[in-house]
């Protein structure tokens, strides 16, 4: 039995999400619409920025009495609070009047550091933005907001330097004459001229880089970036919704799924094909090619298994009715009878027998009848002509069935389990080269539990959109009874992926070990 994988795969990812994608692309356009609709029905606004430049020399710090072992970080972090701090914002307002108040101006206002912060001795920069619905105001407001606090700077350090050359002046005079040349008068007298020179600058230590310019177009709302983060947003909520859809989907969606179920090979698909849903509704009918490929390469896959070991009787089931096993089984039958295999098609589902209306011999007698000994199994059994394709081309060939019969069973599992069941698949398969057997499901009636010994090896006929929770108890069957399972079939394929996907299998089960050469050649030429 070949082993599977449970890890995802790309394929299978790929295969989700585009299962899904309506849920995906609906989220992406929702979120992508929400976010434009309101970035579209937002105000507005300009921002303006001006930079302001505050000189750290170490001489000036020295001179002023500021201590020179701050870091420059430190130094810039002082900076921007400074200028945050005040009644800049109010003046501010005072100033540009126009219904300006200090609360609206400050919350207009963005203090920040720009670039990176230097060394002492060199210049820092903080940035001064407002943002407001006009982009002249926003330029005013910044400008005016600027040339306030360095206009309150200057003052500040005029008035600084001032009282200090008051100080020093003041010490100066209270020297002795013999003193005013020593070391210490010297030196006041040198820090007097200096902070009188301050004085005369108007020194504020800050001064504009560079004034604000109108802004020509809104800093927000960014409708553009908004929608791209929303239609972002939507993705992934859309992904995370086709994600939990498909944890909380037990439906069977992928072929390559029945392989992880049983872990056992996939031997076939089956396309979904108005020809085999006429099965059981008495119309007979000759398979388009494309249903006739699809039957003849699960035979030959089924045949390159006894290039190892003779599986002379397949025994067909599935996990609930309706599966479509009796097709499958019907169809597989005659694929085998039209490349001149002797094939026996028997019908063991005594419950639900529908064989021999489609073939149209219904009241013909049957297994049902063997089994009670009313007529000899030679005599049970029925010749009908099958022709593999709607061309003609595999000519018409003989399929030997049993059909279910018209004897009333009252335990059918029982009669099943008789020496005159065994008795006749034992003669059966020193005749046929291949017996196909066609039971009910096995979960459903225990009726074909005691054919599972007898049975060479056992298919399963599983239809996409069946649920897990019907195919694992299943596999637990199969594991608990030691039957020897072959693999499982896909059925209702969407046609329009089944080409393809057939092939891609084909071309896979070459690759496969232990596969037969001859018959995957016979397969592959069949295929194209």
């Amino acid at each position: 039995m070949q082993q599977r994988s449970d890890g995802p795969n790309l394929q299978r990812v790929l295969s989700v999400l585009w299962r899904r994608a309506p849920w995906v692309v609906i989220c992406a356009v929702l979120a992508a619409g929400a976010a434009f609709a309101l970035s579209k029905h937002q105000v507005k606004k300009y921002t303006a920025t001006t930079s302001l430049a505050f000189n750290s020399n170490q001489l000036t710090q020295q001179i002023a009495g500021i201590p020179t072992s701050i870091s420059p970080q430190a130094q810039q972090n002082s900076n921007v609070k400074l200028v945050a701090v005040g009644d800049m914002a109010e003046k501010t307002a005072a100033q540009l009047g126009q219904g300006l108040t200090a609360r609206k101006v400050g919350e207009s206002l963005s203090i920040a550091q720009e670039g990176e912060t230097t060394a002492i001795g060199e210049s820092s920069i903080v940035g001064v933005s407002v943002s407001v619905t006009s982009p002249t105001l926003a330029a005013r407001i910044a400008n005016a907001y600027a040339a306030q606090f360095v206009t309150e700077q200057r003052a500040t350090n005029h008035h600084y330097f001032t009282s200090a050359l008051a100080l020093v002046q003041k010490q100066l005079a209270a020297l002795p004459p013999s003193q005013r040349f020593s070391a210490a008068g010297v030196a006041l007298l040198s820090r007097a001229q200096s902070l009188k020179l301050l004085a005369d600058l108007q020194y504020g230590g800050v001064q504009i880089a560079q004034r604000a310019s109108v802004p020509t177009a809104p800093t927000s709302p960014r409708t553009k970036r908004n929608t791209l983060i929303g239609g972002a947003l939507g993705l992934i909520v859309g992904l995370g919704i086709a994600l939990l859809l498909e944890y909380l989907d037990r439906r069977i969606r992928e072929p390559e799924e029945l392989e992880e179920i049983f872990e056992a090979p996939l031997l076939g698909v089956v396309p979904e094909s108005r020809a085999l849903a006429r099965f059981g509704k008495g119309r007979v009918g000759v398979l388009p090619p494309t249903e006739a490929e699809a039957f003849s390469l699960l035979l030959a896959h089924l045949r390159s298994y006894n290039a190892e070991s003779d599986h002379r009787i397949v025994l067909m089931t599935s996990a609930s009715a309706g599966q479509g096993n009796s097709t499958v089984a019907l169809h597989l039958a005659e694929a085998a009878a039209c490349i001149r295999l002797r094939t026996l098609l028997v019908e063991l589902d005594l419950r639900r027998p529908k064989l021999a209306r489609h073939l149209g011999i219904e009241g013909a007698v049957g297994t049902s009848d063997v089994l009670v000994g009313a007529v000899r199994a030679d005599e049970a059994i029925h010749s009908v002509t099958v022709t593999g394709r709607s061309d003609g081309g595999a000519g018409e060939q003989i399929l030997d069935v049993m059909v279910a019969g018209e004897a009333p069973l009252s335990t059918p599992g029982e009669m099943l389990e008789s020496y005159a069941m065994s008795a006749v698949l034992t003669r059966a398969s020193s005749i046929y080269d291949l017996i196909v057997i066609d039971t009910p499901p096995l979960t459903a009636v225990s009726d074909a539990f005691p054919i599972l010994r007898q049975a060479d090896g056992v298919i399963v006929v599983a239809s996409l959109g069946l649920s897990r929770d019907a195919a694992e108890p299943l596999r637990q069957v199969l594991d608990r009874s030691g039957a020897s399972l072959l693999g499982v079939v896909a059925n209702r394929v969407q046609a329009r992926r089944f080409r393809l996907d057939a092939y891609k299998r084909s071309e896979s089960h070459k690759a496969s070990p232990g596969k037969s050469s001859d018959s995957v050649a016979v397969a592959a030429t069949q295929e194209r």
